[in-house]
């Protein structure tokens, strides 16, 4: 169970010296149907719920553990006054979902591309989604024009769905603020549209369609939707 690629942190000396994704080497002294108990040097031990053994879902815990074995925890959550820990066996994603928040700029790598975008891992719990749509103000045929799987690209978030896990990105905008220029000016979401409005072909928002179809879990219905939205609520700001 110890992972080599992995660099645990020296035993913590206390329990209140326990921070969320500290990496422990820890020893398994129990298992129950719930999760398996685990030695972190400490007076009191923690627990790795069974959800939390590996990515993919585990019938019983022990097909994964055995107590005398030795593996590699990481916190996630710790109540002092209780004296209760809680362990994950499954690597924590390098940012937070609580971190990100749209219009923050990331480096990340392309490690798919499809018809209608590319995924970019960005160190979050899944890649986000780079759009076609997004990849430039003009039209682009086919993602593969301007990124291909492997590539470190600089990215900015568009929008968050928390509760779908979705992550949506763009190039746009990305490399509009250099670091200590503080006044370079950033695109919102809407000045990103009207931009692409303005120098779309006639064609493209047939294609746009075509490929808004190929994208999972948003239909065409929603994101005129949402535009309308966004157009109403900047046009009764701008007329107060």
């Amino acid at each position: 169970m110890e992972s080599e690629d992995v660099q645990t942190q020296p035993k913590p000396q206390s329990i209140n010296a326990l921070e969320p994704k500290m990496c422990l080497q820890g020893v398994v002294t129990d298992t129950q149907l719930y999760g398996a108990l685990v030695d972190i040097g400490l007076e009191y031990t923690g627990l790795v719920h069974i959800s939390q053994l590996a990515p993919t879902r585990v019938n019983r815990v022990t097909d994964v553990v055995q107590p005398g074995d030795s593996v590699t925890v990481w916190v996630t959550n710790v109540d002092v006054e209780n004296k209760r820990i809680a362990l994950t066996m499954v690597e924590p994603a390098e940012k937070d979902w609580k971190e990100l928040a749209a219009g923050q700029t990331h480096t990340g790598i392309v490690t798919r591309v499809e018809n209608y975008g590319a995924f970019v891992d960005i160190g979050a719990e899944r890649p986000g989604l780079l759009h076609v749509r997004e990849m430039a103000a003009g039209y682009v045929q086919h993602p593969s024009e301007v990124v291909k799987v492997g590539d470190e690209i600089d990215v900015r978030i568009l929008e968050i769905d928390r509760r779908k896990r979705r992550i949506d990105l763009t190039l746009m905008g990305a490399d509009e603020v250099e670091e200590g220029d503080e006044e370079a000016p950033m695109l919102t979401a809407m000045e990103i549209a009207l931009q692409r409005a303005q120098t779309e072909s006639p064609e493209q928002p047939h294609r746009d369609r075509d490929a808004r179809q190929d994208r999972p879990d948003l239909s065409e219905r929603e994101d005129i939707l949402a535009r309308t939205l966004r157009l109403h609520s900047q046009s009764q700001q701008q007329s107060k």
